[in-house]
């Protein structure tokens, strides 16, 4: 699965909190699918998102998608394809993190942590793309 992790295109953070968000993606893909978990064995969509931004820094309420989507801001045009944005799909019952323009990372039922395409079966779901409206702790980059 590692082959589907690269260096991050463009992001909606720092260097630093960039490199973050891919470690905490990397190191949890392939981990299985359980509702409501948050971790460190199994996670659900909005788990996974809340527990890679976390450990990144980025400190927020854990919550379900839709109540991440209203606390959330909207992005538009390329903006939607940066490293890091929250794409919203099937009407905000779940949650993942764009790599790119060609896909993103979320916590899959059938595959637990995976990336998977947006073109296809995931293009007709995207409600809409995000991003939070939190910033990194300042204490993260003296580590």
């Amino acid at each position: 699965m590692s082959s589907l992790v690269k260096t991050a295109p463009p992001s909606l953070y720092n260097g630093g909190v960039t490199n973050s968000i891919m470690d905490g993606i990397t190191s949890r893909l392939g981990i299985p699918y359980l509702y409501g978990a948050t971790g460190p064995n199994r996670y659900d969509c909005s788990g996974f998102v809340w527990a890679v931004f976390k450990d990144a820094g980025i400190d927020f309420e854990r919550t379900s998608a839709r109540s991440l989507w209203s606390m959330s801001t909207p992005v538009e045009g390329d903006e939607r394809y940066r490293f890091g944005t929250l794409v919203f799909l099937n009407n905000l019952g779940h949650i993942g993190i764009v790599a790119d323009e060609k896909g993103f990372y979320h916590a899959s039922r059938s595959k637990g942590i995976t990336y998977s395409p947006f073109a296809g079966y995931w293009e007709k779901r995207i409600v809409g793309f995000r991003k939070l409206n939190v910033e990194p702790r300042s204490a993260d980059t003296s580590k």
